[in-house]
């Protein structure tokens, strides 16, 4: 009889210390995330991940202003509609509510998409350009093609930057812990500063080697939707360059 109470007890006891494990888990888990959370707020009220992003816009923005009006996309006023958004999107603050967050999230989502709409509209003005055979300037072909490439690169830095992890603060508060891109800080932990989460710069740099190389280079992607994407970058830039280097020999010969 006492065997068995001091079995009893022994079961309580053990009972008792995984109860505490799990709950001093649960707090460790709480306090890393209220860290991960701070850094959320220096970065982003302090403006270190959105001036970044504005500025690759704004880039973007003037980009398509300069191209010829046979290759921009609709009225003029697109890029002014962009322009407008886009101030409202910095100005507003991701940090204040969920709700809002959610809503500055979609509204990045459909704010990309819109740019991402005109720069393929004036690439396939280009290529049906291209094609037909019409009589160009080899200079404004070359430049022309040049100011739709960067835009490209701007472009799927942005889809890169929003979908990884669920979007940037996604990341930093850690809520997603599977990437759909492996960086290699993260396959390399003591190369880079505790903590290391990647920035929009990475993103743009990982759509400019992706353009450029037609292939992943340093950064691999996980995902079916990460795989899918870079193949259409890839794919958009080889036809871009390819058609518009050609064209731009035969007019110089």
């Amino acid at each position: 009889m006492a065997s068995d109470d001091r079995t009893g007890e022994g079961a309580g006891a053990e009972s008792a210390r995984e109860a505490l494990v799990a709950r001093l888990d649960q707090v460790e888990r709480l306090l890393a995330g209220g860290a991960r959370l701070g850094r959320v707020s220096q970065n982003f009220v302090g403006g270190r991940s959105r001036w970044p992003v504005a500025v690759a816009v704004v880039v973007a923005i003037g980009l398509q202003l300069v191209l010829p009006d046979r290759f921009a996309a609709g009225h003029r006023a697109v890029p002014a509609f962009e322009m407008v958004l886009l101030i409202a999107l910095v100005a507003a603050n991701p940090l204040t509510d969920r709700r809002r967050a959610r809503w500055l999230r979609r509204a990045m989502v459909v704010f990309t998409a819109i740019i991402t709409g005109t720069n393929a509209w004036s690439a396939v003005r280009l290529v049906q350009q291209i094609v037909e055979g019409k009589q160009q300037d080899a200079l404004i072909l070359l430049t022309s093609g040049a100011a739709i490439w960067v835009t490209n690169v701007i472009v799927f830095g942005l889809w890169y930057w929003q979908f990884d992890r669920g979007g940037p603060l996604s990341r930093l508060a850690g809520a997603q812990p599977y990437p759909d891109f492996s960086f290699p800080q993260r396959q390399n932990p003591q190369e880079a500063p505790a903590g290391w989460e990647p920035a929009f710069i990475d993103y743009l740099y990982l759509s400019y080697t992706n353009a450029t190389a037609f292939s992943p280079t340093d950064v691999m992607p996980f995902t079916g939707r990460a795989k899918f994407v870079m193949m259409v970058q890839s794919a958009v830039s080889l036809v871009t360059v390819a058609l518009v280097i050609a064209r731009a020999i035969g007019l110089f010969k």
